[in-house]
């Protein structure tokens, strides 16, 4: 279920529904996920919640669920012990835009993404990824330290 907040403006295109609003301040605030995937719902014309990850599950089960051929958005809460043994978390927003996804695809999530991104105040990094490479556990890793 969702709930848009506003219409689309003619820059972005897309409204965020209030559903993803919430579950990411989950995530942040609760820590009740791991992981939570947006897709584009172009009926509605809004950002909604299409998968989310409970705290038990890895990066590659993240990175598993993200489809091999169209674009998504995605949170992921990575914890990690820094060299002075203190336990640390940030989130990372991920534009997932695989290279064999639609034109049509590639174009709307570009387009709505800073939007998007906006509304989701908390994120430490941003990453853009066109294959797993570009997003492995590694660049996550290497980013957060």
């Amino acid at each position: 279920m969702s709930f848009r907040i506003r219409g689309p403006n003619a820059s972005s295109g897309m409204g965020v529904a209030d559903h993803s609003k919430n579950t990411f301040l989950e995530l942040q605030r609760k820590k009740v996920y791991r992981y939570v995937i947006f897709k584009i719902d172009e009926k509605k014309k809004e950002v909604v919640v299409e998968k989310t990850g409970g705290t038990a599950e890895s990066y590659d089960d993240f990175a598993a669920a993200l489809p091999e051929n169209d674009c998504r958005y995605a949170v992921y809460d990575f914890d990690f012990v820094t060299s002075e043994n203190c336990q640390k978390s940030k989130i990372f927003f991920i534009a997932w835009s695989p290279a064999v996804s639609r034109i049509r695809a590639k174009m709307l999530y570009a387009t709505s993404k800073d939007r998007f991104r906006r509304e989701l105040d908390g994120i430490h990094y941003e990453i853009q990824a066109t294959d797993p490479t570009e997003m492995d556990l590694e660049v996550i890793r290497d980013r957060a330290h």
